[in-house]
């Protein structure tokens, strides 16, 4: 899925995350797989966007009884998945017993210089999932509305403190040309993810937070966050938000989720879990799962998830050159 967002000063089609370099087939491995523990890193803080679907798809893999080897979940967290994905890169070549969860952010990294690698340098093993960008402040926040908060930061951009992720900063960035303001000027303060925010607006750190509906869902629900808009094409189901369109904002833009091996992780390995998860998506828990958290469930592997990377990749690049 190209994730398209559209402004009157700028155009991104964005979007990102996990692709199989291997088709389905039979196994080639001699002896069953897996044996024993395969662990599963989120590269980001609790409570981010990649901790909470690398701890779904765990939760769903055990719930389901679709694995039954431990699934041991580690948080690696620094620079948005870049500093695990060096790790994958050069301490597990070749390994099957590690998987880690990435997302539009390998790419951004990568194209903008904060990582040395991307999609190409490991095992894209299938895309799980899509979600929309939420802007979320505190209950007593003054701001009531995406209008309210745009015009405050392009009479004062130093008054207002943003907290995102830096994969995170292009959505909002859009946010701000769309109002008339400039993007360079936005005071940003950078965070893992949704747990990190979450604490940061509590004890007054940030102002606002942007970042996938998920990270901010249950808190958005309970009232303990108030959501100022989402940046979907349409209002969210059970989730009572505006859209930006629906302010006047002329901006949408997704994100999307999957998993990865090392660098040739071994057939046998990559078939298993793309077997696995491809049963996975169309189970009751993860479809409970999804509904909770307002994502969309796009899986992909193979030849069209290769196709799908290319195309990112390249639109990614153009969005950063214009940007």
């Amino acid at each position: 899925m190209i994730i398209k967002t559209v402004t009157t000063r700028a155009v991104l089609v964005v979007s990102l995350l996990l692709t199989a370099c291997h088709g389905f087939g039979p196994t080639a491995a001699a002896a069953p797989y897996p044996t024993g523990p395969v662990t599963m890193t989120a590269g980001a803080n609790p409570g981010s966007g990649f901790d909470l679907t690398i701890r779904s798809v765990v939760d769903a893999l055990q719930a389901e009884h679709l694995v039954d080897v431990p699934l041991p979940v580690q948080n690696r967290p620094g620079a948005s998945g870049a500093d695990f994905l060096a790790t994958m890169v050069e301490e597990y070549n070749g390994a099957d017993n590690q998987v880690s969860v990435t997302s539009l952010s390998m790419m951004a990294n990568q194209l903008s210089g904060n990582s040395r690698y991307g999609y190409q340098d490991v095992t894209m093993i299938a895309r799980l999932m899509t979600e929309y960008y939420v802007v979320v402040t505190r209950p007593d926040s003054p701001f009531t509305n995406l209008t309210d908060l745009l015009a405050a930061i392009k009479a004062d951009p130093a008054s207002v403190a943003v907290g995102a992720a830096r994969d995170d900063e292009a959505p909002f960035d859009l946010l701000v040309s769309a109002a008339g303001g400039h993007p360079a000027t936005v005071h940003y303060v950078t965070q893992q993810g949704g747990g990190d925010q979450i604490a940061a607006l509590a004890n007054g750190e940030i102002e606002v937070a942007i970042g996938g509906v998920s990270e901010f869902v249950d808190q958005v629900t309970s009232g303990d966050l108030k959501a100022l808009g989402v940046l979907a094409e349409d209002p969210l189901p059970g989730l009572d938000v505006p859209t930006a369109r629906q302010q006047g904002l002329d901006v949408t833009l997704s994100n999307w989720r999957g998993l990865y091996g090392p660098p040739n992780m071994p057939q046998y390995a990559v078939d298993f879990w793309q077997q696995a998860l491809a049963k996975m998506v169309e189970t009751p828990t993860w479809k409970q799962t999804a509904e909770r958290s307002h994502f969309t469930t796009t899986f992909m592997v193979g030849d069209e998830f290769q196709a799908f990377l290319a195309d990112t990749q390249a639109d990614v690049r153009a969005a950063l050159e214009a940007s």
